[in-house]
């Protein structure tokens, strides 16, 4: 993505939610050599930060509710949580947690879009979000998959502002022009029980070995190793807990 840091609209964060902390932890140091750290505050529950040559660059955390699936999340950086949160209420989302402080890190939110896609709101305080993008091991793509892009269009141009190009099969998501993600539109291929999601995609140095690492781990290849025409290289994968994400090859420009 054209981004290099967190900026009001743009993706800041990504976080799994996962049912076996320690299992997650060791699986994405193999894939990724992230270091965790969990923080130390009961109130924390036993969230985690990975860390990376020094910089946090997403988080691990338990599971809140007993319907929460493993998965991964992506939250957006915001000025105000508050107004947010109204604005895509306005907008036809739904709010399901918050806006609410973390400690002094930063106040956050919890929403659905209009076709049922979950994200997170951020307004930083003393935490801004990851702090490296677009290297091997970090953020580097977010996908909105959706089965109602029209809407989801409205609806995101309305809350964050977000500019929108495309290319012949695709949507590209930006603040003010710089591309950070994109759009799929959700057609037949996709089981009606699979719901609409975002979709972080974090660069590797190499896609094929990742791959392999990933899958040596205990993971699962949902779309082996691709070369997207005019695009990067890519593949879809499964953690042991059943988390999906996407890794691309960091020397291709997104």
């Amino acid at each position: 993505m054209k981004l290099d840091a967190p900026v009001p609209g743009g993706p800041c964060w990504a976080e799994l939610g996962t049912g076996d902390l320690e299992a997650a932890k060791r699986f994405y140091a193999e894939l990724f050599g992230w270091r965790a750290q969990t923080d130390a505050r009961q109130e924390a529950g036993g969230y985690m930060v990975a860390h990376l040559d020094g910089a946090a660059v997403a988080a691990l955390s338990p599971l809140y509710q007993e319907a929460q699936p493993c998965a991964w999340n992506v939250s957006f950086a915001v000025t105000d949580a508050d107004v947010s949160a109204r604005l895509l209420t306005e907008a036809g989302g739904t709010v399901l947690v918050g806006p609410m402080d973390v400690f002094d890190a930063g106040r956050f939110a919890v929403a659905l879009d209009p076709g049922g896609a979950a994200f997170q709101l951020w307004q930083a305080r003393a935490f801004p979000g990851a702090g490296l993008f677009n290297a091997p091991g970090s953020l580097g793509w977010v996908e909105l998959l959706t089965r109602d892009p029209g809407r989801a269009e409205s609806f995101y141009t309305t809350v964050f502002g977000w500019t929108v190009g495309s290319s012949e099969n695709y949507v590209h998501w930006g603040v003010g022009g710089a591309d950070f993600g994109g759009m799929i539109a959700m057609d037949e291929k996709f089981p009606p029980e699979v719901p609409p999601h975002w979709l972080p995609y974090f660069a590797v140095a190499d896609v094929d070995a990742s791959t392999s690492t990933a899958v040596g781990a205990g993971g699962t290849a949902l779309m082996e190793p691709t070369s997207v025409p005019d695009g990067p290289r890519i593949a879809l994968l499964r953690d042991p807990q059943g988390a999906v994400f996407g890794v691309y090859r960091a020397a291709d420009e997104k």
